[in-house]
């Protein structure tokens, strides 16, 4: 199928969805409402919370998860192997950026030398550890690249601020951002290590942190790969349990922020906003998911067109977040897409799934 034919396909598809009322339930497209979007599962054979992802292509996908579980596909989910780097057993894998079907950067969270990072050139064969956290205070929640050379790492705060790493040789070496360019956190902020996103970037050197714990739901944004950052107040509600926990940018400008309340999934809480000025100024949505969500991206292709997912399901807008609709009720942490227009999503007890048309 020729790329312009997927993109008019999916468009209808995602026009139909919005048409479908909230209510609807997954398979409502089938009884009358023409073609939806869905989740089409993947046996993995693991049972791990899989809350690290990464699209490579409609073929290509890595996860990471509880117990050192990595999983990598080459054939478009029909077979999993499981990859997992030694030693990592006891670990929580929360994030991995893959570049291929051979290279990726996984890390592991939590205090101390529990936060590592790994990497793998060799499709998960072998994995060499590039980083271990020497910082007690420390606790690392996910990663993000620029590029093939250029990434990130985000840790909670140390000493009162936010604690980064930086690599520019594809995460084989990490050294410490200074500091000083960091504004500091509030009392109790911190972020969510639910979905890896809760560092995400977009072009060359444009970065953002989602935080909450604290008395606001902030987003930090960076223009110089983060060595200077920006902080803004969003519209989402933060607690102990809430706040931001993913930020997903189509450019410099445009971004969706979700997230809510983990320990009251089901409320009804203010969980979604937009930005247009790159973070600076936030806005509530017309319509907005019901309930917590954790993951959220954009489709490569349709502009306009964002996924947001989370344990009580999943939701689609068309128009950059204004208005959204529900599309599938399945639990996923997760979500990302490929280069090629793929989509992907993950969860809990082993759950993957590719984006599919239903007729």
């Amino acid at each position: 199928m020729k790329r312009p034919l997927i993109i008019g396909v999916l468009a209808v598809a995602a026009a139909s969805t919005l048409a479908v009322p909230a209510s609807a339930t997954p398979d409502a497209g089938a009884a009358g409402h023409g073609p939806t979007l869905t989740w089409r599962l993947s046996p993995t054979g693991s049972d791990a919370r899989l809350r690290g992802l990464s699209a490579v292509s409609a073929k290509v996908a890595w996860a990471s998860g509880s117990g050192g579980t990595v999983l990598r596909t080459t054939d478009g989910g029909r077979t999993w192997s499981r990859t997992s780097p030694p030693g990592t057993e006891t670990l929580e894998l929360r994030d991995i950026e893959a570049f291929d079907a051979r290279t990726a950067v996984a890390l592991s969270i939590g205090p101390g030398d529990q936060s590592r990072i790994v990497r793998t050139t060799d499709g998960g064969a072998t994995w060499t550890e590039s980083f271990r956290n020497a910082e007690p205070t420390a606790f690392y929640d996910c990663l993000a690249f620029f590029d093939r050379r250029h990434g990130l790492a985000l840790s909670d705060p140390v000493d009162g601020k936010f604690r980064l790493l930086s690599t520019d040789d594809g995460g084989r070496t990490w050294s410490v951002v200074p500091s000083d360019g960091v504004p500091p956190a509030l009392d109790g902020e911190f972020a969510f290590a639910a979905s890896g996103q809760c560092v995400s970037v977009a072009g060359a050197r444009d970065a953002w942190i989602a935080t909450g714990g604290g008395s606001k739901a902030r987003v930090l944004h960076s223009s110089d790969r983060g060595r200077t950052w920006a902080v803004s107040d969003t519209v989402l509600a933060s607690n102990a349990s809430a706040g931001v926990f993913a930020t997903a940018f189509r450019d410099r400008s445009r971004g969706i922020a979700v997230g809510g309340d983990y320990a009251k999934p089901d409320g009804a809480v203010d969980a979604l906003g937009t930005t247009r000025d790159g973070g600076r100024t936030w806005q509530k949505p017309s319509s907005a998911p019901k309930g917590y969500r954790s993951g959220v991206t954009w489709h490569p292709f349709l502009h306009t067109v964002a996924i947001a997912v989370g344990p009580t399901g999943s939701d689609i807008t068309l128009d950059e977040g204004r208005n959204w609709r529900p599309f599938d009720a399945g639990s996923f942490d997760t979500v990302d897409c490929a280069a090629d227009g793929s989509c992907w999503a993950a969860g809990e007890k082993g759950r993957v799934a590719t984006l599919r048309l239903g007729f």
